[in-house]
């Protein structure tokens, strides 16, 4: 599971399920005395609160799992945003109606208590999360972004090394004899007449650290259709190979893939 999938709507998502699980302890109805919370009405609890923040549960996992799960067919992010759009539905008519069976006498003393009141915002932020997620670009910006690529260092200083830093290069080791260099003011010897430049290989490829300008998928080695991890922007990965268009694509986890999709990538 990776967390930094989550995009800023699954943090919507994410911060409507708590406010709809502190709303299922507060009074639920209004009358001045012997008020009641959400646990005492099995229905409105398990089709409102409990329902969304299943809901919102479903629709976390579904992001931060590298391969899609399905339930009776449906993916998780599907089955969550149906629990979402049934739970604001629910808090819509719940509001309007807060006694629903009751005779009309007492309605007139009876009004919508905090509970319910919170729990339909909860209710409307967790599915318009939900639903707005796929069609704003805002809320596909990473939720947590992942750390920039090391600064320039000044002069003198060594830069660091290790995996994870776009740029960085082997240090020479200590005690180490430095390579043989041109010596000052010596002519650099000009190609014989006629003999042809030297060209890099065909093949040549270094690898290099990339980021994605939105979500792509990766797909396996094999050339198969199966999607084994989600690309995310704010992300840095290491293309270790490129096959025409599209790179051989390692995560931070260690899984390599092929992204086909290379356009308007970002190298570090």
């Amino acid at each position: 599971m990776n967390i930094r999938s989550l995009t800023r709507g699954d943090g919507v998502v994410i911060g409507a399920a708590v406010v709809l699980f502190i709303a299922s302890f507060l009074d639920t109805f209004d009358t001045g005395s012997d008020n009641t919370n959400a646990w005492d009405n099995l229905g409105l609890v398990m089709s409102m609160y409990v329902g969304g923040i299943i809901g919102a549960v479903l629709i976390v996992l579904a992001r931060a799992l590298p391969q899609p799960r399905k339930v009776a067919g449906l993916e998780l992010g599907q089955v969550g945003v149906a629990l979402a759009v049934f739970a604001a539905w629910t808090a819509f008519w719940s509001i309007l109606d807060p006694l629903g069976a009751f005779d009309d006498f007492d309605r007139f003393d009876v009004g919508a208590g905090a509970g319910l009141v919170l729990g339909l915002i909860g209710a409307l932020l967790l599915a318009a999360g939900a639903i707005a997620t796929p069609l704003v670009p805002a809320l596909q910006a990473a939720l947590i972004p992942a750390p920039k690529p090391a600064a320039p260092q000044p002069y003198g200083a060594q830069p660091p090394g290790g995996y994870g830093y776009p740029g960085a290069q082997p240090q020479q080791p200590y005690g180490a004899q430095p390579q043989p260099g041109q010596p000052f003011g010596q002519q650099q010897p000009a190609p014989a007449q006629g003999a042809p430049a030297a060209q890099p290989p065909a093949g040549d490829f270094s690898p290099f650290w990339f980021a994605v300008p939105a979500a792509r998928p990766l797909f396996a080695e094999d050339g198969s259709p199966n999607q084994i991890a989600e690309l995310t922007p704010g992300t840095w990965y290491l293309a270790v190979e490129q096959r025409g268009a599209a790179l051989v694509a390692q995560t931070q986890d260690g899984r390599r893939g092929v992204l086909q999709d290379s356009s308007g990538i970002q190298r570090g």
